[in-house]
């Protein structure tokens, strides 16, 4: 049976000479593999070009209940996104998303509220001129209300230490080795206020880049099973040096 649906590329892997398997989050159905012709025929109405990291596309698809690999019938982009595809930094930080969701994003059921946050975060990575070098630690940040494990803002104070494993700021150092000492669990707690509208006002030298961005997928493997190793994040982390 034919659909329409919008859906954002995750992550795509070579499935035969002829055929790849695009994850993609959609709109309608949650997380869905799509199997996706790797050369456009004569009479195909799906450009392979499309489907580059975090590209949001409406689409014409054949979806049956109880299969796993799914099929797209026609496609095309919801809105231009020539800086995603050009851009090199914008182009890394789509790389980068789009593993990181690849790898916490599993639900098959849909979810409008992480669908419509997903969507307008890359509508504003194509759009944003200002504090592209924050944008990934936002995107992380605001991901986790949708994940379920935001940390407790009610329990922020000064002098406090953050408990990563249970994510709540404590006076005392937890009894396990998985939290933030005080300066950071301060600098954390400034971190939790930033939003895409502020970022370019947050300013932070290499080092202290490297540890916020280390720290933040620390929470995510803490919270998170089989979380494991972006691999993009060192190509990312050029960027910005």
């Amino acid at each position: 049976m034919l659909y329409k649906t919008r859906g954002i590329v995750l992550h795509s892997i070579p499935y035969s000479d002829k055929y790849s398997i695009i994850y993609m989050y959609t709109e309608a159905f949650g997380r869905v593999s799509y199997l996706v012709a790797r050369t456009r025929g004569k009479k195909s109405n799906i450009s392979r070009a499309l489907f580059i990291p975090l590209s949001v596309l409406e689409m014409e698809v054949d979806h049956k209940q109880n299969r796993d690999l799914h099929r797209i019938k026609e496609t095309k982009s919801c809105f231009p996104m020539n800086e995603l595809s050009s851009h090199p930094i914008k182009n890394v930080l789509a790389l980068f998303l789009s593993e990181v969701l690849f790898r916490v994003v599993k639900e098959t059921e849909p979810d409008a509220r992480l669908f419509d946050f997903l969507y307008q975060s890359v509508q504003l990575l194509e759009l944003s001129e200002k504090g592209l070098a924050n944008f990934h630690l936002v995107f992380l940040l605001r991901l986790l209300h949708h994940l379920g494990i935001f940390p407790n803002t009610d329990s922020i104070a000064e002098n406090r230490y953050f408990d990563m494993l249970n994510g709540v700021f404590v006076s005392d150092i937890p009894m396990h080795r998985h939290y933030l000492d005080k300066p950071e669990s301060l600098a954390f707690a400034g971190l939790l206020r930033m939003s895409y509208e502020n970022m370019h006002l947050y300013r932070f030298t290499r080092q202290d880049r490297l540890l916020v961005i280390h720290r933040i997928l620390e929470y995510y493997r803490l919270h998170m099973p089989d979380f494991p190793e972006i691999k993009s994040l060192a190509v990312m982390q050029t960027l910005f040096d």
